[in-house]
């Protein structure tokens, strides 16, 4: 009689599930007891079974697993490194520019990733926005009919239910300034079980488009069950671009970036953001210098695909906002050291 195939491993949120499943040394648990004790744990089933536990470099690893490095924070790190707090008119909205918005339903993720800039907002028991807080961030975006599009993040909302993502979508629907909403999103290639049918069909608005982004790093990411649940996506007509981080060690080098880029156009999706890395705490061990990131741009042009090109972008420190990192807002003053042009036509230093 044949047996039950054997139940998939659940989300490791503990560094001693880690252990157990030989994703950690038993010798470095205090230390990453202590980074677990600052920034959440979560490691999806997917990702753990893309996960090379001989390799010490591997690069699904690097991102989702706790790094003693995270417990070295420096002076120039930030709680709010992209400045979300001076834009918060009411809770679960950012308004940072005139034609949009975030609105983060949720504070959590299914997967928590070991650079990310809002590392210290996000984590079991945050917040999410309950039933008043929604309807007080909904308002805030009917009432101000400049905003022509609502950009869904947090956390991850692609955590919600269907039928609480299919409530948020039509509700924005029915705001007549509204010309688009964009999702902001991991779970396809983290969590792609999440991506069925009842979700498919909650994206779809009755009027406006909904865009996916997804957050993706690298192109072992993309696993055959990620794949299938981005082509579920597509082939629903929801259009989906890629955006990236350049991180030290994951995937600063031409060839795993045009790797990447590649696969994500393979899996009809468009690069859209190459993101310089961000001063959050305890990422340092990530961050490249822009002079890096600007070299390895220039070594994407030329036999590698228009289409697989995005906008090397920096979001500058304090909210000023984001721009490409080119000439027409870059001026170098010294090693490391540059004046960032921000949107406004501000003059902002940066040092990196």
């Amino acid at each position: 009689m044949p047996r039950d195939p054997a139940p998939r491993p659940k989300t490791l949120r503990h560094v001693r599930d880690l252990a157990d499943h030989g994703l950690a040394a038993p010798a470095d648990l205090p230390q990453l007891e202590q980074v677990a004790a600052q920034f959440a744990v979560a490691v999806t089933p997917s990702m753990v079974d893309l996960i090379d536990p001989t390799d010490p470099n591997d690069p699904v690893a690097r991102q989702f697993l706790p790094d003693a490095r995270e417990l070295d924070i420096r002076d120039e790190e930030l709680a709010d490194p992209i400045g979300d707090d001076p834009f918060t008119p009411v809770k679960g909205i950012v308004h940072r520019y005139k034609d949009r918005v975030l609105l983060k339903p949720v504070h959590a993720c299914p997967v928590y990733c070991r650079f990310c800039f809002r590392r210290e907002m996000v984590g079991p028991g945050s917040d999410a926005l309950n039933a008043e807080e929604l309807d007080a961030a909904i308002a805030y975006i009917a009432g101000n009919p400049e905003i022509w599009e609502v950009i869904l993040t947090g956390g991850d909302p692609m955590i919600l239910s269907p039928r609480r993502m299919a409530e948020i979508i039509g509700r924005l629907n029915d705001i007549p300034h509204l010309g688009l909403v964009r999702i902001h999103t991991r779970v396809p290639v983290v969590d792609p079980a999440r991506v069925d049918a009842d979700m498919v069909a909650a994206l779809k608005g009755p009027r406006i488009p909904t865009w996916v982004v997804l957050h993706s790093n690298h192109w072992r990411e993309f696993g055959e069950e990620g794949r299938a649940a981005i082509a579920r996506l597509v082939d629903a007509g929801i259009p989906m671009l890629g955006q990236s981080v350049l991180m030290r060690g994951v995937n600063d080098d031409v060839e795993t970036l045009t790797r990447t880029f590649r696969t994500m156009i393979s899996n009809r999706i468009k690069p859209y953001h190459l993101n310089h890395g961000d001063l959050a705490k305890g990422t340092s061990h990530f961050r490249t210098t822009v002079a890096e990131g600007r070299a390895l741009m220039k070594g994407l042009r030329g036999d590698v695909s228009g289409l697989c090109q995005p906008t090397y972008i920096l979001d500058i420190p304090g909210g000023h906002g984001k721009v490409p990192l080119t000439d027409s807002y870059l001026t170098p003053v010294g090693e490391g050291e540059w004046i960032v042009e921000d949107p406004r036509g501000g003059k902002r230093p940066y040092r990196g």
